[in-house]
């Protein structure tokens, strides 16, 4: 495979003492590069996210558009480039320019020219130079073909550039669900993400957000608490002073009695039809709850006789990732992000006793919302989270103290 280093063509690149790869994917890049081994260095990349830098008025003069910039290569006279960074070898967020998130596969069947080549992480210890002809992106094409892409279900750390303890770690790893879910870097404070275009994307299908007032809403509203169903809110909160009046575990017809009565109390003035129905209502949230936890149990979310008392940890958790994806699509900046990262972390200190008990609140929260009592992906993947966040030795909820 003809290749291009700091070496010059087709050699290894020489070992760096000292320095540590940012992520996973760096890693395998720089041990693949060091060897020579391009194939290697390949089945890497097809694993990646990789980032092309625009300007930010190309971006919002086309919104959902991406532009490719070439770069005459010094090396090189007369030959240009398109560069891409992988996650970890990305600066941080600037008003401009921004970037937008491509793969391998993507490129293979996209490439613009085929007389510009692609260079990766450039000044870099995992820097390299290769041709995209059709002819090298069909080889590019096969790479993809073999390796999974984008990545799920897996713990990803930024090792240099992202903190790893303290109070700005514990507000992020609030989010650390979400991220194991996607395979996305659980403390990148800095955070591009799915790239502008697709941040932007993100936050206006699934939020209703075009704006930075509309985000500056939604993170108060979550921060806040009252993202999540007050409804949920209530009738958790009538068994959990139930349980501190009665010294713990509460017999769920006993709930189920006193939940009536207290909204019947609260709904006084209403209608004895619109009473009814909420009593009804809440009837079946504590039927679906009460399967929720017992499967929670079974599965190792709770503990014998354990139960949730608010799912205020649901919004705490989105809270620490819309601060995240504000940043990367430049609703906010580093400081506002890293403010309302840290309100998450302090807010849900005050509210849980640790991260399991955190844990277990924001999935309830997140099924209650989407899973229907499926038992789905959006339950499946949020075990498989939680198992991997309270047991790998590299977890931040293992080695960051809730408390």
């Amino acid at each position: 495979m003809e290749t291009w280093n700091g070496m010059g063509p087709g050699t290894a690149a020489p070992p760096v003492p000292g320095w540590r790869p940012p992520t996973d994917v760096e890693a395998g890049l720089y041990a693949a590069s060091t060897r020579g081994d391009w194939a290697a260095y390949f089945d890497v990349l097809a694993t990646a996210d990789l980032y092309h830098a625009m300007p930010r008025a190309t971006a919002d003069s086309r919104p959902g558009w991406i532009s490719y910039t070439p770069t005459p290569w010094a090396a090189r006279p007369g030959t240009k480039v398109l560069v891409f960074r992988t996650a970890g070898m990305l600066p941080a967020p600037a008003p401009d320019p921004v970037f937008f998130q491509d793969d391998l596969g993507e490129l293979a069947r996209n490439w613009p020219q085929d007389d510009e080549w692609l260079c990766v992480n450039p000044g870099s210890p995992c820097e390299a130079y290769f041709p995209a002809t059709a002819e090298h992106r069909s080889v590019w094409r096969r790479h993809a073909e073999r390796n999974t892409y984008p990545r799920r279900n897996a713990l990803r750390t930024l090792w240099t550039g992202g903190p790893l303890h303290g109070p700005v770690a514990h507000g992020l790893a609030c989010g650390a669900l979400l991220c194991v879910a996607n395979a996305s870097l659980w403390n990148a404070m800095g955070w591009h993400g799915t790239g502008y275009v697709r941040e932007r994307k993100r936050l206006k299908e699934w939020w209703g957000i075009t704006g930075r007032e509309e985000w500056s809403s939604a993170v108060e509203a979550l921060l806040d608490g009252r993202m999540s169903s007050p409804f949920w809110g209530t009738v958790l909160g009538v068994r959990s002073a139930l349980a501190r009046d009665f010294g713990g575990l509460v017999e769920v017809g006993h709930w189920r009695e006193v939940t009536s009565r207290v909204l019947r109390s609260l709904r006084a003035g209403d209608s004895e039809a619109e009473t009814e129905a909420q009593v009804a209502g809440a009837q079946r949230l504590i039927g679906r709850i009460t399967r929720y936890e017992a499967r929670f149990r079974a599965d190792g979310l709770l503990p014998e006789n354990g139960f949730v008392h608010s799912v205020e940890a649901w919004d705490y958790g989105r809270a620490s990732k819309m601060a995240r994806w504000g940043l990367g699509a430049r609703y906010c900046d580093l400081a506002e992000a890293e403010r309302a990262v840290l309100r998450a972390g302090q807010l849900s200190r005050i509210s849980y006793r640790s991260w399991e008990d955190f844990s277990a609140a924001y999935v309830l929260g997140r099924c209650l919302h989407f899973d229907g009592e499926e038992f789905g992906d959006w339950y499946g993947d949020m075990v498989h989270a939680h198992r991997v966040l309270t047991s790998d030795p590299n977890s931040p909820w293992v080695n960051i103290p809730f408390r």
